[in-house]
């Protein structure tokens, strides 16, 4: 019996108590690729228990017991980073040449990164007579999408060990084979029997049973604004802790001096990372009326590039989305704009013409796109760029900040102090000056509607954690 007919609880492969399956699709030629177990609310009350149980021992191990596991994991998904790449290709349709460096690569670099930061990082220090103490949370709930699916779980899963947590993980049904390959990984990496535990299922059952378990000390998810208000609400129901990374609708803002080539080439490639299935992904750009002409056609030809194809295919550049849901949703909402008076410039509504199977859109430019408009305040998580004109500096600011959604940005200016002094004054968790890298040690989170909580480096490792103090 191969792995993926079980869950995995205890630190072994046991059977669910359900026959139930979840087929997994491939978006790309919508053919079944594999069928995990859809995992039952008994399920996770035996993953709680068993991580609850490991606990007691896996809180007081040493900090160089869980480098040690972490190096370990580090070194398994390195050997595994073609299979892993390859299996996120399959199930979510991103495209290989991204999959690889990004969706396999980059969760190395995370689990590499605490592994380093437990070296420097203060578990307790002295204040006045009291020794301050920094704690393990405990048994930890993490719940994760489908459209970073490995990256995910690290950035939840790597900092709880390192903090001395154990964890029950709920992966996205959408995209689960990467969740079993991890846990194959940590097993292989000898992780303390309970002290990982996965669970698959649906968000109904095994997600509601995870977010409302009286026995967990904090629930960390990732997803939509919707689903991240129901995690909230049963959590808050046990006062559990919750870390929620929910969605974004960032700007790229070129001010009227920057290199405006470079600016609208990168934020375009931006936009369309991983098809658009990026929650941090720049999908409004806005650029000063004088140049709004220029950049929507530089815009539309940086978007020629973007070609539908298979995602296996390393010079493809866009895959399909993720399941015939998300293509519906960006359908529907590209129809949504061309009633609000959104003009197409490159792309657009309908099945691309090359592509007979498939979950497949153009990558699509919008101009003329109000900022109150539908397109310009919901979340897409697809190929849309809806690019906005504005008058001055302040209307550019007015005009980002115009959103429910603060998680990331760009700001774009040959004056590196005007672009800070911009990127200070926008409600986002994270600007990038003049196409800055992204930073894996770096927080990582939202303001507004995009959620509570950090992840990524000490920040990210403090959310695994509480603060005792001890009087001396």
């Amino acid at each position: 019996m191969e792995i993926f007919d079980q869950i995995y609880i205890g630190g072994g492969w046991v059977d669910s108590s359900s026959s139930e399956v979840i087929e997994v699709e491939n978006p790309a030629t919508e053919e079944i690729v594999r069928t995990v177990p859809a995992g039952t609310r008994e399920d996770v009350l035996k993953a709680v228990a068993s991580a609850k149980s490991a606990f007691e021992s896996w809180q007081f191990s040493t900090v160089g017991e869980r480098k040690e596991l972490l190096t370990r994991i580090s070194a398994g998904i390195a050997r595994r980073s073609d299979e892993l790449a390859t299996a996120i290709s399959v199930e979510v349709g991103s495209p290989v040449r991204i999959a690889g460096p990004i969706q396999a690569g980059l969760p190395k670099t995370v689990v590499d990164s605490y592994a380093t930061l437990l070296d420097s990082f203060e578990f307790e220090h002295k204040v006045g007579n009291s020794l301050v103490v920094r704690e393990a949370a405990g048994v930890v709930g993490a719940i994760t999408p489908w459209n970073y699916p490995l990256h995910q779980i690290v950035c939840k899963v790597a900092p709880a060990l390192a903090a001395g947590c154990t964890v029950v993980l709920k992966p996205s049904e959408l995209a689960p084979t990467v969740a079993y390959l991890f846990a194959d990984i940590l097993h292989e990496a000898g992780v303390p029997a309970g002290v990982f535990n996965l669970v698959s299922g649906h968000g109904a059952a095994v997600g509601e049973a995870i977010a409302g378990h009286p026995d967990l000390d904090l629930v960390s998810f990732t997803g939509s604004v919707n689903v991240g208000k129901r995690v909230g609400e049963l959590a808050a129901a046990n006062i559990t802790r919750s870390a929620l990374e929910l969605g974004g609708k960032s700007a790229s803002v070129v001010l009227p001096d920057a290199d405006l080539a470079k600016a609208v080439k990168v934020s375009v490639h931006n936009a369309f990372l991983n098809g658009g299935q990026t929650c941090m992904a720049w999908t409004r750009m806005l650029v000063h009326a004088d140049q709004y002409d220029e950049a929507i056609e530089i815009a539309a030809s940086v978007a020629a590039l973007y070609q539908p194809g298979d995602p296996l295919d390393p010079a493809t550049r866009l895959g399909p989305m993720s399941s015939a849901a998300q293509r519906g949703r960006v359908e529907t909402l590209l129809g949504v704009a061309l009633d609000e008076g959104a003009r197409v410039v490159a792309g657009g509504p309908g099945r691309p013409a090359d592509q007979a199977r498939g979950h497949y859109v153009s990558a699509t430019v919008l101009a003329d796109v109000r900022p109150d408009s539908t397109i310009a305040q919901e979340e897409v998580f697809g190929p849309v760029l809806s690019m906005i004109a504005y008058d001055d500096e302040e209307d550019a600011l007015r005009i980002a900040n115009n959103s429910a959604y603060g998680l990331a940005g760009a700001v774009w200016s040959a004056d590196e102090r005007r672009a800070i002094d911009f990127a200070r004054r926008v409600r986002t968790g994270q600007m990038d000056v003049n196409g800055g890298r992204f930073n894996p040690i770096a927080p990582f989170g939202g303001y507004k509607k995009s959620g509570t909580g950090r992840e990524l480096g000490a920040a990210g490792l403090e959310e695994f954690l509480e603060t005792k103090a001890i009087q001396l």
